[in-house]
C-alpha cells in the first residue's frame, strides 16, 4: 500500500504541484501502526485533479476534495484551503483555495493529525506533531476554545483518539470539552453515533466510555444510562442497554440485532431453545449483559443437535408422504414440535426415529 500511496503523490507532483499524505495514515505510519486511512493534501485544484486522474470523483465539492481510487485503495484528495467562519458549530460558511502548506494544516484539528508524508517517504512536520505523537498527547492546533467552537465534534474525535491511540487529553482541551458539551446537541444523531460507534467498537473501549463519563457528555448525548451499562464485546450489545433507538439513527439490522438482544437479555438461564432461537451471536452479548459465562453458551452452541430448521434428518416431502397430507401451514407446525423435541434432547435427530415420533404422535 504504501508504495501506492507515494506513486500518487508522485503523480500529483509531476504536473507541477505539491502533494502530501496528511493525517491519520502520516500519524499511524510514524507510530508503526496499520492504517487505511489515507488523505491526501495539495494546492492542486478539483479541476487539476480531475485532469491528472480521469475517473476522479468529487467527494466533497464544497471543501475541494475528490475521491480516486488506485490499486482498490481510496485516497481523498483536498486541496490546500482556508476556511471562514463556521455554521452550526460543525462546517465552515466558505473555503478559499491557497497555496500554503502550513496555512492549510493551521485549520485541522488536532497537531498530532497535522504530520505529512512527501513523495519521498520523509515526514514534513511543521507544527509539532512528532512531539504531541511520541509525547501521547492531544493538543488542538490553537487554541482549544475557538477550535471546539467551530467544529463541536472534536470533543468525540480526541475522546475516539484517545480511546484508540492511548493518548492522554490535554487539560486545556478536556476544560473547553466540558464548557462546550451542550453544543453537541447541534450536531446530527449521525454524526454523534460515528464517533461513539467507534468508540464502543475499540478494545479500549472502557476508557473511552470512562472518558464520555468523567467529561459529562452523557447528558448532551443523551445517554444517560451510559453510567450503569455492562460493557460488552461489541457496540450493539452497549446501544441495546441504552434504549435511543427513537433518537439515534440504526440500520434495519442494527434494530432486529438490539430487539433480539433486549428480549433475550430478560432470561436468566439461556437454554438450548433459546440458543437455538437467537443464534450464537445475540446469546453471547446478552449472557455480557447478565453476568453469565460466556464460554459455556459457546460450548452449548456447538453440543446443539440442529442449529437451523434445515438440520433437521426429515424434509417436508417426507413429512407429506409420511401423514399423507398436502403442503400446507400444518408443516411449519409439526417442525416447530420437531425442534422442541430434538433441542431438549428428547428425540433423536435421526430419520428413522423422526418418523416414528410423526405416526406416534401425528397420525
Amino acid at each position: 500500500m504504501y508504495n501506492v500511496v507515494l506513486k500518487v503523490l508522485e503523480e500529483i507532483e509531476k504536473h507541477g504541484f505539491k502533494a502530501y499524505v496528511v493525517g491519520g495514515y502520516a500519524r499511524d505510519r510514524y507510530m508503526d501502526r496499520k492504517s487505511s486511512d489515507i488523505d491526501i493534501c495539495t494546492n492542486a485544484t478539483p479541476m487539476d485533479l480531475k485532469e491528472i486522474f480521469k475517473d476522479a470523483v468529487k467527494h466533497k465539492e464544497q471543501y475541494g476534495s475528490v475521491m480516486i481510487v488506485v490499486n482498490n485503495i481510496i485516497f481523498e484528495i483536498t486541496t490546500f484551503r482556508k476556511e471562514d467562519k463556521y455554521l452550526n458549530y460543525r462546517v465552515p460558511s466558505k473555503v478559499t483555495y491557497i497555496n500554503s502548506l502550513e496555512e492549510d494544516l493551521k485549520r485541522r484539528d488536532f497537531i498530532m493529525n497535522t504530520l505529512c508524508i512527501d513523495k519521498n517517504g520523509q515526514f514534513i512536520d511543521l507544527l509539532g506533531a512528532k512531539k504531541d505523537i511520541d509525547n501521547k498527547t492531544i493538543r488542538t492546533v490553537g487554541p482549544a476554545k475557538i477550535k471546539l467552537k467551530e467544529d463541536v465534534l472534536r470533543c468525540l474525535r480526541a475522546i475516539r483518539f484517545s480511546t484508540i491511540l492511548e493518548f492522554e487529553i490535554d487539560n486545556e482541551l478536556k476544560k473547553y470539552i466540558k464548557k462546550y458539551r451542550i453544543y453537541l446537541k447541534k450536531l446530527s444523531y449521525y454524526r454523534k453515533k460515528e464517533e461513539l460507534d467507534k468508540i464502543f467498537s475499540s478494545t479500549n473501549k472502557k476508557r473511552g466510555i470512562q472518558l464520555l463519563i468523567d467529561l459529562e457528555l452523557t447528558k448532551a448525548l443523551e445517554i444517560d444510562a451510559l453510567n450503569s451499562i455492562v460493557i460488552t464485546s461489541d457496540a450493539i450489545g452497549i446501544w441495546a442497554q441504552l434504549s435511543v433507538e427513537d433518537k439515534y439513527i440504526f440500520t434495519k439490522n442494527e434494530k432486529e440485532q438490539i430487539k433480539k438482544i433486549k428480549e433475550l437479555s430478560k432470561f436468566k438461564k439461556i437454554d438450548n431453545e433459546l440458543l437455538y432461537k437467537y443464534g450464537l451471536y445475540t446469546s453471547i452479548i446478552a449472557a455480557e449483559i447478565n453476568n453469565q459465562n460466556t464460554d459455556n453458551i459457546k460450548k452449548n452452541y456447538m453440543n446443539l443437535p440442529i442449529k437451523t430448521r434445515n438440520d433437521i434428518d426429515i424434509n417436508a416431502n417426507e413429512i407429506c408422504e409420511l401423514l399423507n397430507i398436502k403442503p400446507s401451514f400444518k408443516i411449519s407446525e409439526i417442525y416447530e414440535i420437531l425442534e422442541k423435541e430434538i433441542l431438549n434432547l428428547n428425540l433423536d435427530n435421526d430419520k428413522n426415529k423422526i418418523k416414528i415420533f410423526l405416526k406416534k404422535n401425528m397420525l
